[in-house]
This record gives structure tokens, C-alpha cells and sequence, in this order.
């Protein structure tokens, strides 16, 4: 699993973004792929899985 910081995420409208610890790498994620409930600023794990405009990350937690 990589590990990231909450970026962005919009409650009413299902989505936002993760920047990832090693990378910075900035990646999409969908209220689908929760596995807790986040907010900005929340440190998390995540996987990432391909999807329509690239890689999202899913099966996100807290840590």
C-alpha cells in the first residue's frame, strides 16, 4: 500500500484528490473507494487500480 495526505475531498460531491508521500504524485479518488471516511489533511493508505482518466486511488484508510 502507498501512503499519502488528503489533498482535497468534496463530501456532497463523492470525490478528491491524494498526494502521495514518495512521489507527490497526485492521484483521483472516488467515494467508492473509501474505506473510511476522510477529510482534508487525513493521513492515508491507499492502492491504486486503473481507471477511466488514469490511475485512482481505492481502498483508502486512514493511518
Amino acid at each position: 500500500m502507498k501512503q499519502g495526505r488528503v489533498k482535497f475531498f468534496n463530501e456532497s460531491k463523492g470525490f478528491g484528490f491524494i498526494i502521495e508521500s514518495e512521489s507527490n504524485t497526485e492521484y483521483f479518488v472516488h467515494v467508492t473507494g473509501l474505506l473510511d471516511d476522510i477529510k482534508e489533511g487525513d493521513t492515508v493508505a491507499f492502492d491504486l487500480k486503473e481507471g477511466k482518466k488514469g490511475l485512482n486511488a481505492v481502498s483508502v484508510r486512514i493511518i
